[in-house]
């Protein structure tokens, strides 16, 4: 546990935890800066797994930040975040956005998300014989339980069918998305937001490129590395973060942060991949002030 003993001048209690899980206790890498940026408000920061026997109401704040595990556990992990006071983002938001059926209503609402396919647990699916495709669960964190599949090849084919089995018998609900190769070239955009004095503001965007190599074949790792680097949001990619985000139940400015994650289309348009509101990783590290305005952020909720 990391802890700062400088108090804070504040109407609510002073201590933020930084919500982590048992699997990675500590201070996650990316957050550093926003860990240090707070210590220099004065702000005391605890890391707290979000499965500890501990009192939340003691923190005047408790954010979101890298408990990763709780996919296995999403009901518990819901049911404790509506327990918890002070939580950012809100309960309510996080129930909606741990399940990417969430993606089903912002389609519904105007915004440009990747075409998918929704397969029930007790559906089959017979993959077709040309294209390249994503299956992965509808609850998920990390790229974990994801795949890349060339359906020309039989082997894929019948991989990505094992795929979807594999998760309808577990009880998930299965995505089914086309590939889209942009992010092999320019990648995927990922566009942060912070709340600020004028709710939440544009801050920063970065480019990961691509994660999904092939097949899933299983493993136990929490999340899979992912190659960064700073960037500049394009303004048709900024208009689509801003319908997105306004289609955000109880709207944003209810929000700590957010992350609009997009990557185009055949002809260049910006498609939401995921909106990313419970765990993201903020990448505070590629933009200069990012840090600073996030703990700015959290201390405006403080007071």
């Amino acid at each position: 546990m990391i802890q700062s003993d400088t108090p804070l001048k504040a109407a609510r209690d002073p201590r933020v935890a930084f919500v982590t899980c048992a699997e990675l206790p500590d201070l996650d890498p990316d957050d550093r800066p926003a860990y240090d940026a707070l210590v220099r408000r004065g702000v005391a920061v605890d890391m707290v797994s979000w499965d500890a026997d501990v009192d939340w109401a003691g923190y005047g704040l408790a954010v979101l930040r890298s408990p990763w595990d709780y996919v296995a556990r999403r009901d518990e992990f819901v049911a404790w975040a509506a327990t918890v006071p002070g939580l950012a983002n809100p309960a309510d938001v996080v129930a909606w956005n741990t399940d990417k059926r969430y993606l089903r209503e912002l389609a519904a609402g105007g915004a440009p998300v990747v075409a998918t396919t929704w397969l029930e647990p007790a559906d089959t699916w017979s993959p077709p014989s040309t294209g390249e495709y994503v299956v992965k669960p509808a609850v998920s964190a990390g790229s974990r339980d994801t795949g890349r599949y060339l359906l020309g090849d039989a082997e894929h084919r019948r991989l990505a069918a094992a795929h979807a089995a594999r998760l309808g018998a577990a009880g998930r609900l299965t995505m089914v998305q086309p590939y889209l190769s942009a992010v092999d070239t320019v990648g995927e955009a990922a566009l942060v937001f912070l709340n600020g004095p004028d709710g939440l503001t544009f801050s920063h965007s970065i480019r990961k490129g691509a994660m999904l190599t092939g097949p899933d074949l299983g493993g136990d790792e929490l999340y899979k590395e992912e190659k960064i680097s700073a960037r500049t949001a394009t303004a048709a990619e900024l208009a689509v973060a801003a319908r997105v985000l306004d289609l955000v139940p109880g709207g944003p400015d209810r929000l700590l942060y957010a992350r609009v994650d997009l990557i185009p289309d055949a002809d260049g348009s910006p498609l939401l991949v995921e909106l990313e509101l419970t765990e993201p990783s903020l990448f505070f590290p590629y933009a200069d002030g990012a840090a600073e305005r996030f703990a700015d952020a959290v201390v405006g909720r403080l007071g």
